[in-house]
């Protein structure tokens, strides 16, 4: 057997990674005392939402008034407080969408609409201008910074790029102040584009420029965006970058520092979080990420992984699937199965370990939560496979345990037990997960919970299965009649029998037995119609409360050298019990007729 050390080993991938350059290479930092590593989040920040600015202009088809309004309606629903709706002087139908919002007095009093402008007088007039009548409102004024677009698109100088930023900002002040009444509360915003590639030492004096023109201070609060408009370096590096920024800035406790970050690395997330530790006070994003590219930073994401560190998250993300709906209807994008809460498939396990884990946690949690007086929220959420709590955002648990050929004992019984209130004993579980698993192998995909049900009825439950599958069965139980004998306590019963005959007839056959309970006298009893059955196990337990309540039972019972489960459901709990007993006979008659496997054999499409 070799053992080579393969550390020193040199391979290629043949790709010209060459070609491209370190980021720290380009934009080095030093920040040996960063502090951000050493802090924990402990409140939501503030959450401006660009699906209607930002994650419009990415799509195909941009959306048209009927869906903004959607998204809009949406947003101010879930309780998002700040709301980019458009760039005013681009086009008419952003316009149009920002008066119709004022028409029809849309905006509530708390609601702030954001609106995006260049750096030139005609577009900033033509963007005020579209605030009159709003409540409240902010101009977002952004110009190019970093050094890629100074010497390559704009051709600017490091003084021109500066001078650009505060005669923008000088317009803007110059004509809110003769054009917004005192009905509108109107607020400033400005971004260093693209802040992440810029010259830190250089985004500080132009973002310093700016300041002075807007005069921070005590009731005039200045948003600073800070955005990785293109994301290009780890979330780590952009955190020093926000804690360099916030040390050196001055009247830091007039400036809201805000993040408006992409996902092109997949780590937007990740870059956010980071920088909230590092002082961020605001984020911009969209809903389940859906902007330009890969997408700009998932809200949604955000919000829940707040939430689920115990921090109230500002969103009331309870009803996911139906803020999904909209999201997918507006835009035409689908949300993937596997995107964080909101997918499809996030809360599902196949696997049948973690089936297993699954449904274990839930049984102690609910255990914990009945010692808790029922107070849900005394006990800590510590379900494995699960990081919050499905319910919390109105998915149902029929969607955490979906079983496929994968899948084992845990997550067969697990949906068993929250679609029919099942509780199998153990061993049960694992005579049925092979059933299951030899219908898995034999027809694939997914076995839905229906199906489910349709596989146990059928091997379980011979005279009432399930729809769509024909009733089997060697026996048949009829009217039982039990008395107790006064001598010994005895139980004295008369069952009716019934036994298929060789042309497919039931043939009936009344008995009597004694013994010294129920489940006993009717062994005894199935004995005097040729059937020898040893019950090894007993467990039943009620289906649902009150009177006209229903009964599980199952029994384990012996056949010779054979074991054999059986399932019985009724109202009366005895009968339950036989029913069970007479259900382990006929599978065990089926077994032993035309071959053991033959339940499930029926393919559901």
């Amino acid at each position: 057997m070799r053992t080579d050390c393969l550390k020193n080993m040199q391979s290629t991938s043949g790709m010209p990674y060459q070609k491209y350059q370190h980021f720290l290479d380009r934009n080095p930092i030093s920040l040996p005392d960063r502090s951000w590593p050493n802090k924990r989040l402990t409140r939501a920040p503030r959450w401006l939402s660009t699906d209607l600015r930002d994650g419009n202009q990415a799509l195909i088809e941009p959306m048209n008034p009927r869906q903004k309004r959607e998204i809009f309606d949406l947003l101010v629903k879930i309780g998002v407080k700040e709301i980019e709706v458009g760039f005013p002087a681009a086009s008419e139908a952003d316009w149009d969408f920002v008066r119709s919002l004022v028409r029809d007095d849309a905006v509530p009093e708390d609601v702030t609409i954001s609106v995006l402008t260049q750096s030139r007088p005609e577009i900033i007039h033509r963007t005020i201008d579209a605030l009159a009548g709003l409540p409240r409102a902010t101009v977002h004024l952004y110009n190019a910074t970093s050094p890629t677009f100074r010497d390559v698109v704009f051709r600017n100088s490091r003084a021109q790029t500066r001078e650009l930023a505060v005669s923008g900002a000088q317009e803007v002040l110059a004509y809110m102040e003769k054009t917004i009444d005192d009905h509108t509360i109107c607020g400033f915003e400005y971004s260093p584009e693209i802040f992440v590639d810029t010259e830190l030492e250089f985004a500080l004096e132009v973002s310093e420029a700016v300041m002075d023109v807007w005069q921070p201070g005590p009731e005039r609060e200045m948003i600073l965006n800070l955005p990785t408009t293109v994301e290009r370096c780890t979330p780590n590096v952009y955190a020093d970058q926000i804690e360099w920024m916030a040390r050196h800035l001055s009247r830091r406790e007039y400036l809201v520092l805000s993040a408006h970050n992409h996902n092109d690395r997949g780590t937007g997330v990740a870059t956010t979080e980071l920088a909230m530790l590092a002082g961020i006070d605001r984020v911009e994003g969209c809903l389940f990420g859906q902007g330009e590219r890969t997408g700009n930073v998932d809200l949604i994401t955000l919000a829940l992984n707040l939430f689920s560190q115990g921090i109230d998250p500002q969103l009331d993300l309870s009803n996911i699937d139906e803020i999904r709906r909209v999201v997918e209807a507006a835009t035409r994008m689908d949300v993937s199965p596997r995107a964080p809460y909101g997918g499809d498939l996030v809360y599902t396990s196949f696997s049948g370990s973690h089936q297993d884990a699954i449904k274990k946690g839930f049984a102690a949690r609910e255990k914990a939560v009945q010692e808790a007086g029922g107070d849900e929220t005394a006990v800590k959420w510590d379900v494995p496979y699960l990081p919050i709590d499905p319910k919390d955002v109105g998915r149902s648990y029929a969607a955490v345990v979906r079983v496929n050929s994968q899948s084992g004992k845990g997550g067969i019984a697990y949906l068993l037990a929250s679609e029919h209130g099942l509780d199998l004993p153990r061993r049960l579980q694992i005579e049925l997960s092979a059933i299951v698993q030899k219908y898995a192998d034999r027809f694939g995909g997914e076995i839905s919970a229906d199906v489910l049900w349709r596989i146990f009825a059928d091997e379980y439950l011979p005279h009432t299965a399930a729809p769509g599958l024909q009733p089997w069965g060697h026996y048949l139980l009829g009217g039982t009649t039990i008395t107790t004998a006064d001598e010994a306590n005895d139980s004295i019963l008369t069952v009716t029998l019934s036994q298929l005959n060789k042309t497919g007839i039931y043939e009936n056959q009344t008995v009597a037995a004694k013994g010294n309970g129920p489940i006993d006298a009717f062994v005894k009893a199935l004995a005097q119609v040729g059937m020898q059955v040893a019950v090894l196990d007993y467990v039943e337990h009620a289906l649902s409360a009150g009177g006209d309540a229903f009964a599980a039972s199952y029994v384990e019972c012996k056949f010779g050298d054979e074991i054999f489960w059986g399932v019985g459901i009724d109202s009366s709990t005895i009968t339950s019990a036989f029913k069970a007993i007479i259900s382990a006979a006929n599978r065990a008659y089926r077994a032993a007729d035309v071959g053991e496997g033959t339940g499930a054999d029926f393919a559901v499409s």
